[in-house]
Parts: structure tokens; C-alpha cells; sequence
């Protein structure tokens, strides 16, 4: 049954509200985030140094239960050092998904790889195992490492992302990548709050990273981590982000060449509020999903994309899938727009994007019917209150 635009859009009024302009994520900012903003200033310490940016590393491994984590200024920085720190070089290939934000293949490219594009999967919206298989199984083993027949480079890592919070089939894709001697980063992005039974995204490869954008669950303004489990990776992470300076009470003896990567201390201050109610957002998203998902239920030609089975979502975003294709689905984002309901869709493939034209690119028939139908609704956590 075709999707009526003007029936999506009074479900979501439904949910949200008489809002004139209703955004698709906003940040929530309370009390205690600006008490902890005025503590970071009035001790002068708004840069590189002060005692909110280890704070804040701690509280994120321990919400995670990641060993460690090394906050940076964002998060394509975080996954293009936690890249290098798994391998990566210039000239190797990686393993990503077609949809995902451009950040992904950024990463990638700013190391000098290339990224190798690969489907996802309807149910989790991630990167698909199989699609991942196909690549590994039509690779050489060489004493290099694996090589990919047809370019001669060596596949250096996977990169899986947790789309719109969702986790993906993660303990599936690191099984099948042990067996082919592949590392695998996992772009934790929008998936803070999200778990696989007990395990936090982001701990299952060798490195994970997390981005703190305005828009994210939780936000420093700008921000990322990385997260592992080994200590001498992040011990590495952290003298590569902060100028590969050596300690010295005043010395500026530099042992190689870093990066500016650091997080300021004003951030941090932010971040850790919010980490601190990070659950009450989790509750809250949770709540608002469950509403979207009654009302949607009533709307023909919809489905509310719910979290995949034996996971816990945080629903960053929540999403809906119309019926149809682009006609369709830009049919909704008209409607909703127009009555104020940002409403966006997902992504570009990242295998049409000017830059990655020419990249290596497997099938992609999920991903191009999920780029053609999803549409991510508004999903702040201030409109499930209570």
C-alpha cells in the first residue's frame, strides 16, 4: 500500500508534540553541566591540560568496560589513529560499510588506504558478515598478510559501524576476521549506550572509537575516544594525539611526529555530566522508541526499525522505513519538513561520493534499498519525558 506523507507526519505530531520547529537531535544541558563547565573555568585550566579530560576517559572505560580510552578532538581523528594503531598503512585496503557517514572513508583515506565497500544488512542496519566473508575468501594469504587479488593490496583492517545506535552481528564479523588474521576497528560513532547482551559496543575489535558531536547521545560540543583493552595501545594513542610529546616539567622534547589531537578541558568538563546521566538519556530514548513504534504500527506502508535481537539499543536515531523508494521516501521528508519535523534521511552511499568513486566496491543491494527508504525521525531526548 503506498505510504501517505500526511499520515507520517501527524504520527510523529503524535509523539512530539505542537513544536513549530522540531530538530532531529538536539543536546540536553543541565544544571550540572554548566556547574562543571564553571569549575573547569574558574580554574583556568579550558585547554589541553586539567583534570576533567582524564576524569572523563575514566568514566567512559568504566561505563564501556573498555580497559582503557584516549579522548581526542573528534571522532574521524579517534578511528584514523586507532587505524595506525591496528596496522593500517598507506597504500593497504579497509574493509567499510557503503552507508555510513563520510567520516568512515575519510579515516581511512587520511592515513593513505583505501576503503573497499561492502553491503549491510536490513535488520541491524551494519555491516554485513557475509558481504565481508565474500572479500576475505577471495583474497591471498601471503606472508604479507592478505592481499586482495586484484590490486595487490594488503586488506589491513575492517571497520564496522553501529548505524543510527544499532548494534550490528559484531561477534560474527571479529570471529570471521580472527580466522583471516584481520584486525577489526569498530566505529562505535552513534552506538554510546549500546550493547550486545552485556558487552558494549566498541570493545569487541582490537580498538573502537566514539564521537561526542553536538548531535550525539551524549556530546563535549566536538569530541571522540578511543577505546581498548590493550594498554599499550593506549598508552600509544595517547602520546601520538598529544604531539608525541616526552614529560618533562619544562622541556617541549618531541620523539616523533604527532598530532594536535587533544580534547580541551572545557570539553571534557561537559562530557563528563553528561556521561554521568548518560542512563536517563538511554531510559529516555528507549521510551521515546517505544512510542514511535506504537504509533507507526497504526500507519500503512511504515516500519519502525527496532533494535536487532539479543541487543540493546540506545536509538541515537530514531528511524522509520517507507514503503517504495527514493520517490517516496523524499515524499515523506517533504511532509514532515514542511510541518517542521526535521526529519532527515540517511546518507549518501559512500560509493557514489566524488571522492570514492573509484573505490573497490562489493554488491550493495541492502544498502541501496535501506539508502532509498529510511527515513530518521526526531529523536531528542527531551521529547520522552517522563
Amino acid at each position: 500500500m503506498a505510504v501517505d506523507p500526511s499520515a507520517v507526519a501527524a504520527a510523529i505530531r503524535s509523539v512530539v508534540g505542537a513544536a513549530p520547529v522540531v530538530p532531529l537531535h538536539e543536546p540536553n544541558i543541565g544544571e550540572l553541566e554548566r556547574r562543571y563547565v564553571d569549575e573547569c573555568l574558574e580554574s583556568t585550566f579550558v585547554s589541553s591540560v586539567g583534570a576533567f579530560v582524564g576524569r572523563f576517559e575514566q568514566e567512559v572505560a568504566e561505563y564501556t568496560g573498555a580497559a582503557a580510552a584516549v579522548a581526542v578532538s573528534n571522532g574521524t581523528v579517534a578511528l584514523q589513529i586507532a587505524m595506525s594503531l591496528a596496522g593500517v598503512q598507506a597504500g593497504d585496503e579497509v574493509i567499510v560499510p557503503a552507508l555510513s557517514f563520510i567520516a568512515t572513508a575519510n579515516a581511512v583515506a587520511h592515513i593513505g588506504a583505501h576503503p573497499v565497500f561492502v553491503d549491510s544488512e536490513a535488520d541491524t542496519l551494519g555491516m554485513s558478515p557475509s558481504a565481508v566473508a565474500a572479500v576475505l575468501e577471495s583474497a591471498e594469504r601471503t606472508s604479507a598478510g592478505l592481499v586482495n587479488r586484484s590490486t595487490r593490496r594488503r586488506i589491513a583492517a575492517i571497520v564496522p559501524m553501529h548505524t543510527l545506535g544499532h548494534p550490528l552481528r559484531i561477534a560474527e564479523l571479529v570471529a570471521l576476521a580472527d580466522e583471516y588474521g584481520v584486525p577489526v576497528v569498530e566505529d562505535a560513532a552513534e552506538s554510546l549506550g549500546s550493547f550486545v547482551g552485556e558487552k558494549h559496543t566498541g570493545t569487541f575489535g582490537r580498538l573502537g572509537t566514539l564521537s561526542f558531536n553536538g548531535n550525539k547521545i551524549v556530546t563535549t560540543g566536538g569530541g571522540g575516544m578511543i577505546l581498548t583493552d590493550d594498554l599499550e595501545l593506549a598508552k600509544r594513542a595517547k602520546h601520538l594525539t598529544t604531539t608525541a610529546k616526552l614529560p618533562h616539567p619544562w622541556e617541549f622534547e618531541h620523539d616523533e611526529v604527532g598530532y594536535n589531537f587533544r580534547m580541551p578541558n572545557l570539553n571534557a568538563a561537559l562530557g563528563v555530566a553528561q556521561v554521568e546521566r548518560l542512563d536517563g538519556f538511554r531510559v529516555a530514548k528507549r521510551r521515546l522508541a517505544a512510542r514511535y513504534a506504537e504509533v507507526f504500527a497504526a500507519v500503512d506502508g511504515v516500519e519502525f526499525l527496532s533494535e536487532p535481537a539479543g541487543t540493546t539499543s540506545n536509538y541515537w536515531l530514531c528511524a522509520i522505513r517507507v514503503e517504495g523508494g527514493l520517490a517516496e521516501r523524499d515524499a515523506v521528508l517533504k511532509a514532515t519538513n514542511d510541518d517542521g519535523l526535521l526529519c532527515r534521511p540517511f546518507w549518501n552511499m559512500l560509493n557514489a561520493q566524488k571522492p570514492y568513486r573509484d573505490a573497490e566496491t562489493g554488491p550493495l543491494p541492502v544498502a541501496t534499498d535501506l539508502h532509498a527508504t529510511v527515513v530518521c525521525v526526531p529523536s531528542s531526548v527531551a521529547l520522552a519525558p517522563a
